[in-house]
């Protein structure tokens, strides 16, 4: 006997899968939407109206980026490539914002923000991987370092290149890994690579949230206090626990065992502490407290997707090792 809802969800132009996930964090941010406004006419006192007030603008923030998020990945392989191509552009912009570059770099910027970019996100689009894999990390990094080299400034040369080849491997590179994922072909899970995507950043983000949350309730011993004093060991165990756990209850929208993505949330979440503490220590070098301005309660682009960066090309290789069956090559 098939209900209702089955029907309907069996009727939709995208996956299953991906419909439930979506409404599984709309539910969520209806209530924690809810929570913050009831907060928001009860507390009293300026510390704590001024906390309600961060939490209502990051619930804001979120429900942007849901809403954002959920239609790109609805949209299928253009849409996922358009949004992750214009989140590196805005990362990119932000990282070399904080660089020390100089004049003689700007030709080797033009050449990384209005080429580089949006070949790696074109390799992807038409499933290249034997070059998407290696575009940057190989020929990026030779061609900007000559293109800068040919102006004719030495001063501060290797600063001044090493910053833009890890603003591109960071900004693009690592990000372009996740609509990357649409590209794999694993057997039985056809047309449901959206719901892998989701995944990814469902986990990575969640792991973010309640590593804040568990930090706040019990963190004491401190992680790594002079790069990101608010990190503690207490808020990493458990919020990647927490987040591993949610990981493997979706197991059902991958193509993974409960076993299986019990173990792929588990290295998302700690690549994605990784990466949140490498991009802290770039901030906190930069002498500033976000990357940017651009979400409410969240800083910029960068803030937000610090987690990603690392976890997107891991998550990337891994299921692509032991779950694709295609060699990627055109």
């Amino acid at each position: 006997m098939t209900f209702p809802l089955e029907r309907w969800l069996s009727s939709l132009p995208v996956d299953r899968s991906l419909v439930l996930l979506l409404a599984g964090v709309l539910a969520a941010l209806i209530v924690g939407s809810l929570v913050g406004f009831i907060l928001s006419q009860t507390v009293k006192g300026e510390a704590g109206r001024a906390t309600v007030a961060n939490l209502n603008a990051r619930l804001r923030a979120w429900w942007a980026m849901v809403v954002v998020f959920g239609i790109a990945v609805a949209t299928g392989g253009i849409g996922s490539l358009v949004l992750f191509g214009l989140i590196s552009f805005l990362a990119l912009r932000e990282f070399v914002t904080l660089a020390p570059t100089r004049v003689a770099d700007h030709q080797a910027l033009f050449w990384s923000f209005f080429v580089l970019l949006p070949l790696q996100y074109y390799l992807i689009g038409i499933g290249w991987y034997g070059l998407f894999a290696i575009m940057i990390p190989v020929y990026g990094f030779i061609f900007t370092a000559v293109r800068s080299v040919l102006a004719g400034d030495v001063d501060h040369f290797m600063a001044r290149t090493a910053t833009i080849n890890w603003a591109l491997m960071v900004c693009v590179y690592c990000v372009s890994y996740a609509p990357a994922l649409l590209m794999l072909e694993i057997p039985g899970f056809q047309g449901q690579n959206a719901a892998l995507l989701f995944f990814l950043v469902l986990v990575v983000q969640l792991s973010d949230v309640l590593q804040y949350v568990w930090g706040k309730l019990l963190g004491k011993h401190k992680v790594a206090p002079l790069v990101s004093p608010n990190k503690t060991w207490e808020g990493l165990i458990g919020g990647v626990l927490s987040a591993t756990a949610v990981g493997a209850a979706v197991w059902w929208a991958t193509p993974f065992t409960p076993a299986q993505a019990a173990g792929m949330a588990f290295l998302i979440c700690v690549m994605g502490f990784c990466g949140g503490l490498v991009m802290a220590a770039i901030k906190r070098d930069r002498g500033v407290k976000d990357f940017g301005t651009l979400i409410e309660g969240h800083g910029g682009i960068l803030d937000r997707i610090d987690s990603l960066c690392f976890a997107a090309p891991i998550f990337f290789h891994v299921t692509r090792f032991f779950f694709d069956v295609s060699d990627q090559v055109p």
